[in-house]
Parts: C-alpha cells; sequence; structure tokens
C-alpha cells in the first residue's frame, strides 16, 4: 500500500496494538475512579509515570548486578510488582488526602485539586530524579523476533501486548465476578443504596483508585520496555491520550476503556502514514498526537458517551 510495504504496515500494526495496550491499561483508572466517583483524576498519568520511574530504579539494579539477565522472568516479576505498589501506594494517599476531603465540593473543585497533585507529583520527581531521560534496561531475553503464526514480531512487543491483555482480563474478572468487584459496581451504581446494604463505601472507593493505580504502573514498566526511557514528564502525554481513550470507548465503561485504548493505539500508529502521507503532508508521523487529540474534539462533539458508553441519566450527568 503506498511506497510501504506489507512488512511495513505489519510492523505499524503490531506496535500499535502494543502502545494501545499500554494506554488501556492507564484508560482503566480513569474510568474506574469516573464509574464510582464521576471525577476525572487528571493526576492518573503522574501515578503511572511514578510507577514506572520506580520500577527503573529496580530494572537498572538488577541490570547492574546481571539479575536482569540470569532471571529475567523473577527480575521483570519483581518489576512489575514494585511499579504497581508504588503506583498504589501514590493513588491511595493522593484519594485520602487531595480527594477524600472533597467529596461534596463543587465538581471543578477536585478537578482543579487533580491538576495541581498532577504538576506537584511531576516536579517532585524532576527535582529528586533531574530533568533527563532514564534509559530503561533492554532485558536480553526480549531482544530479537518471534515467528508468531509464520510473522516476525518483535518479542517486546509482543510480550508487551500479551502482558497488557492478560492484565485487562484480570481486571475484568476482578470486577465483574469478584465479591469487592461486585461491591464496586454497587458503589457505582448508587452510594447510598450500597451503604445502605453494608457496603463501606469509602473502603471501596480506595480499592477503586488502588485498582486502577495498579494497572497504570505495570503500564509505567511495560512503556518502558516499549520506549527504553522514563522522565519526570511521561505521564502526562500518555495520560492525556489515554484519557481520550477512555472517552473514546465510554468513560466508566470498563471494556470500553480497553477497546479505545487499543484503538486509539493502532490509529495513532497506522494513521499518521494512512491518511496524511497520503495527502502530501511532510513528517506525517510527527504528527501523531495531533490525530489523537483530533479524535478527542471529534468524539466529544459527535458522541459524548463513547463507543460503548451509555447516554448519561440526569443523575450520574
Amino acid at each position: 500500500m503506498g511506497k510501504y510495504s506489507g512488512e511495513t504496515w505489519r510492523d505499524f500494526i503490531v506496535f500499535g496494538l502494543a502502545q494501545g495496550g499500554i494506554y488501556a491499561l492507564i484508560a482503566l483508572g480513569y474510568t474506574l475512579v469516573y464509574g464510582v466517583l464521576f471525577m476525572i483524576n487528571f493526576a492518573h498519568g503522574e501515578v503511572f509515570m511514578s510507577g514506572a520511574y520506580t520500577a527503573f530504579f529496580v530494572a537498572d539494579a538488577f541490570a547492574t548486578s546481571g539479575f536482569l539477565d540470569r532471571q529475567p522472568i523473577v527480575a521483570l516479576g519483581i518489576v512489575m510488582l514494585v511499579a504497581m505498589t508504588t503506583s498504589t501506594i501514590v493513588a491511595v494517599i493522593l484519594e485520602r488526602v487531595a480527594y477524600r476531603p472533597l467529596r461534596d465540593a463543587p465538581r471543578l473543585v477536585p478537578l482543579i485539586t487533580a491538576i495541581g497533585a498532577s504538576y506537584f507529583l511531576q516536579y517532585t520527581f524532576r527535582g529528586l530524579y533531574g530533568t533527563g531521560k532514564k534509559v530503561y534496561p533492554d532485558p536480553a531475553i526480549l531482544s530479537g523476533k518471534w515467528n508468531i503464526f509464520g510473522v516476525p514480531v518483535l518479542k517486546t512487543q509482543a510480550v508487551v501486548f500479551v502482558a497488557a491483555v492478560i492484565l485487562m482480563g484480570g481486571l475484568y474478572y476482578f470486577v465483574q465476578l469478584t465479591k469487592t468487584g461486585k461491591a464496586m459496581r454497587a458503589v457505582a451504581e448508587d452510594k447510598d443504596v450500597a451503604r445502605l446494604m453494608g457496603i463501606d463505601v469509602d473502603r471501596i472507593i480506595v480499592i477503586t483508585f488502588a485498582t486502577g493505580a495498579a494497572m497504570a504502573g505495570a503500564a509505567g514498566v511495560l512503556y518502558g520496555l516499549l520506549f527504553k526511557q522514563v522522565d519526570f514528564f511521561m505521564g502526562f502525554v500518555p495520560g492525556i491520550k489515554a484519557f481520550t481513550a477512555a472517552v473514546l470507548g465510554g468513560i466508566g465503561n470498563i471494556p470500553g476503556a480497553m477497546v479505545g485504548g487499543l484503538f486509539l493505539g493502532l490509529f495513532e500508529s497506522v494513521g499518521p502514514s494512512l491518511f496524511l502521507e497520503g495527502l502530501g503532508v511532510p513528517a506525517a508521523y510527527q504528527l501523531k498526537d495531533v490525530i489523537a487529540f483530533t479524535m478527542l474534539v471529534l468524539v466529544l462533539i459527535f458522541r459524548p458517551q463513547g463507543i460503548l458508553g451509555e447516554t448519561l441519566t440526569e443523575k450520574k450527568a
């Protein structure tokens, strides 16, 4: 198709799916919190960043000691747990200190607080670790390609996509089939009725923040593996794109966040070459962010409930 070979288009698609899996994991945090509190947590991108940054130091120590190459699966598992734990702690502290006291305030107040918390986390990490980009260790086990159904695929991209799908499946199972997940859905439906049924609403809200943050922390590790670097500002653009994915799929809708993330990652990877280069736009790939945010505007104008979302009732609006 055009100046690109079929192999190149395949690479675009595989990369887009891997990238989309990361967006989807971050988007789940937005959609979980919105589903329970009808609040947009704009500090969520920095929750993602905090997990990725902390995991970098652990991964770097493992790489320096040689443990990352001797026991790569164990090492990456520990790195993932560290990232998820760090992001969870940051999110729970934010909920307790910044959001819970404002739960009954006008909706604009916690939104402004979330933006303030985002800047606080960004510049805290900048002050602690500087402005330079940190090069993420590249495990030897993930170098090269696998042949999957006769198609050569970079190992890193395959692992990132599969890990994202497994995490999304685990979250869906947790929310749909566990007692805690059912309590989360009850609180999202009606907090007052849930409280009358004996559900500890405050505890469920904390669990919701923690669950979304754990997904963001895992996404931070996958981001480091895919893009090979982290920095203090890394949460901003992926965070906004993940919000775009959540809106695209239907904010508050868990499958919607997953579909929206995968679609956005794929469209962002393929779109510049498929649409912009055909129009003669120079350096089209550098405009991939424009494509993502144009999509957000169009969705908000023409289908604000998203692909899988439902029209908001008066109570939820």
